[in-house]
């Protein structure tokens, strides 16, 4: 498995979230680290990656008016 050479801290700023919610997708995923700056697999990343991205699409949906 190779490494993305991404740390936990860096998905946060890249996608604008607190490096804590990055940590809670890790425990969420079963991804094991030690810290923000923890080097992630590339496939470790990419699942974080794409369960911010589809949680993102969820939460971009029309208000619902009750009108």
């Amino acid at each position: 498995m190779g490494f993305a050479d991404l740390s936990i801290a860096e998905i946060a700023a890249e996608y604008d979230l607190p490096p804590e919610e990055v940590c809670h997708l890790c425990q969420q995923l079963g991804i094991a680290y030690k810290t923000q700056e923890t080097r992630l697999a590339l496939e470790d990343a990419k699942a974080i990656i794409s369960m911010i991205l589809s949680e993102r699409e969820g939460s971009v949906t029309p208000s619902s008016g009750g009108d």
